[in-house]
């Protein structure tokens, strides 16, 4: 990427905060800067893009440092410690902006920075956070079902009927109550729906991955949604209760049953097999319940001990 004039100068005021958490993207990183300076130009808009490192083993960090060199004014880099997860990667970057808007995407080029404007033009109609949704998914058949999981979680978890992405437009006032949350486990959407309902959608495109591979494995996924259900909501406790209560009902009535064979047509009850099945159903109840219990106990543990969001290794702002 050529060295472009900086679109910031001295102390002036910063009209867009750019937000990337950064995963083993060497081969996105220059292109993708180049192309976000591109568009605030355009726009006459002052921006500042702010990358954050997960710990990458690739050059990925190397990059960012020659992206800043060139770009002082406006590229901003952050490296953590650890590799601690997007949305925790994307909580450090918030604390450091300065836009009166903070616009997050991915480092992939999935997210095309030519379609912010879209976004922009929807928040310029009022809404206080908006979400660009993809006319059609660019995802392989795995990662769309992830995708489409997390959604339904996200809905039925925090009752909010809007569609979700990777990127978004939120307002500096929605973020700064976003950064008062200083828990360990961290998910920006269910953040952002229990600050604000005005919340919009942006019909953008969703560009094929040109290099590498997603770094959300199905694994990942399924650990992202059992940790919001178990984080951000009682669900799992409700319907542990409601397993318990159907399953109580259940054995009174089959005990009602059996009683009134035994009593009226004399029939007598033998075996063992009931007794099993009976034993075995109720004994995983009671050790789902338990687990449920003890993964919310693990999760009060957790925050008492203060375990951070986030270490900073280096940054260069």
């Amino acid at each position: 990427m050529k060295k472009t004039d900086p679109i910031q100068t001295g102390p002036a005021r910063i009209d867009y905060s750019v937000v990337i958490p950064v995963f083993n993207a060497q081969d996105t990183l220059e292109e993708l800067a180049g192309r976000i300076i591109a568009v605030f130009s355009s726009l006459n808009k002052r921006c500042e893009v702010i990358f954050v490192d997960d710990e990458s083993f690739d050059r990925s960090w190397e990059v960012l440092k020659e992206l800043r060199r060139k770009n002082p004014e406006i590229i901003k880099i952050i490296r953590l410690r650890r590799n601690f997860g997007q949305h925790n990667a994307l909580m450090c970057g918030f604390h450091y902006c300065r836009g009166k808007y903070v616009i997050t995407l991915d480092d992939d080029l999935q997210n095309p920075p030519e379609e912010i404007p879209s976004l922009i033009e929807k928040a310029d109609k009022g809404n206080e956070v908006v979400y660009g949704i993809y006319r059609k998914k660019a995802h392989n058949p795995v990662k769309n079902f992830g995708s489409r999981l997390i959604g339904w979680y996200y809905r039925r978890v925090f009752g909010m009927d809007n569609r979700i992405s990777a990127f978004r437009l939120i307002s500096k006032d929605i973020v700064e109550r976003i950064i008062n949350y200083d828990k360990n486990f961290t998910y920006i959407d269910g953040l952002i729906s229990w600050n604000t309902s005005s919340i919009g959608e942006a019909d953008v495109t969703h560009s094929p991955r040109k290099r590498g591979r997603s770094g959300y494995s199905i694994a990942k996924i399924m650990k992202l949604a059992f940790n919001m259900l178990t984080n951000f909501s009682a669900f799992p406790i409700r319907i542990v209760s409601m397993l318990g209560l159907i399953f109580a009902l259940f054995g009174f009535g089959l005990g009602i049953y059996f009683f009134c064979k035994a009593l009226i047509a004399n029939i007598p009850v033998t075996g063992y097999a009931s007794l099993i099945v009976a034993v075995t159903i109720f004994s995983g109840v009671q050790l789902l319940t338990i687990g449920v219990i003890g993964e919310y106990i693990a999760r009060v543990h957790i925050n008492i001990n203060k375990k951070p969001q986030y270490v900073i290794k280096e940054k260069s702002l």
